[in-house]
């Protein structure tokens, strides 16, 4: 039985990665202050939604730094496997930040639909074009980071459903400015909550699959299985778990029964060069046995240690 990984230093990309965030951070700060004081001033609810998301976009890429950042740390006592998790705990709690604003607006934008106030149609089109500028800005700042995070990933969302938000926001201002129908202005907020529901339930379930140990979305691990147990001297393969510790690390456990005279290291050696050259799997742990002529099992022990066989497991064949 062998197991296999590394744990690697700090990659020079995601501190690049963190100073890009922290730029993204201060642009969106400076432009919700403004915000603020134009929402209260003009009596806009849909500016004020998006005040208040963007109070969350700096919450998001403040937390995405520090998760960054603790994510990076090596595996020491307990944390075996280090802290890249935090990375999916980062993005849950990005996800449901943005479900519950999603709450919040939706009932005070009904309560404007019923009871409509005065809205200042010009102040809500002038600071939703800036506020365009300001999230495009961010979010081309913030790209530069790891896309592959979960944690990044949260922390853009926020950022791609404000610009959203802003557009919605400067169509209402518009439709204010020549019309005066100020239900426009609680329109927007709603579209602004739809959107933020459903790109807050995406993050949850991705984070959700993340801590249920599911395979990433996208691989088969039937297929893997099947590639596995297709190599020379491969029997049979039981058991095969696949599942993502961080946005970069994919960890692999299963047994195999080897038929003589190949050599279960010989085997396993291969099974593992396969696994992170083709799939990026650096996390393996393989329980390796040999299969006798009459189906039976024979411990296969090296300097890993031996292996047990469950007793429980029947012999099937995999194509």
């Amino acid at each position: 039985m062998g197991h296999d990984h590394a744990h690697h230093a700090p990659r020079p990309a995601t501190r690049d990665g963190q100073r890009w965030l922290l730029a993204a951070l201060g642009v969106i700060v400076a432009f919700m202050i403004g915000e603020v004081v134009a929402g209260l001033l003009a009596h806009s609810l849909a500016l004020l939604a998006d005040a208040g998301h963007m109070l969350t976009d700096a919450a998001a890429l403040l937390v995405a730094v520090i998760a960054a950042r603790i994510a990076d740390r090596p595996a020491r006592g307990a944390y075996t496997y280090g802290f890249t998790r935090v990375d999916a705990l980062s993005g849950q709690a990005n996800g449901i930040t943005l479900l519950l604003l999603a709450v919040w607006f939706t009932v005070e934008g009904i309560r404007r639909l019923v009871y409509p106030g005065a809205v200042t149609g010009g102040v809500v089109a002038v600071v939703a074009v800036v506020g365009v500028v300001v999230n495009l800005a961010a979010t081309w700042l913030a790209g530069h980071a790891d896309r592959a995070s979960l944690n990044i990933r949260g922390a853009i969302a926020h950022l791609v459903t404000d610009l959203w938000a802003f557009l919605a926001t400067l169509v209402a201002g518009i439709v204010v400015l020549t019309t005066g129908w100020t239900r426009a202005d609680p329109i927007a907020s709603l579209c602004v909550a739809a959107l933020m529901a459903w790109t807050g339930a995406q993050l949850v379930r991705e984070a959700g699959r993340v801590f249920l140990e599911a395979a990433p979305t996208g691989f088969d691990p039937g297929s893997l299985g099947g590639q596995l147990a297709r190599l020379d001297g491969v029997a049979q393969v039981h058991d095969l778990h696949v599942w993502q510790l961080g946005p970069h690390d994919l960890a692999m456990s299963a047994h195999v029964l080897v038929t003589p005279p190949y050599d279960c290291h010989e085997v396993a050696g291969r099974m593992r060069a396969l696994l992170g050259d083709e799939h990026g799997i650096d996390h393996v742990t393989l329980q390796v046995d040999h299969l006798d002529a009459v189906g039976d099992t024979e411990h296969c022990s090296d300097a890993h240690g031996g292996t047990h066989l469950s007793p429980e497991l029947a012999p099937e064949r995999h194509a």
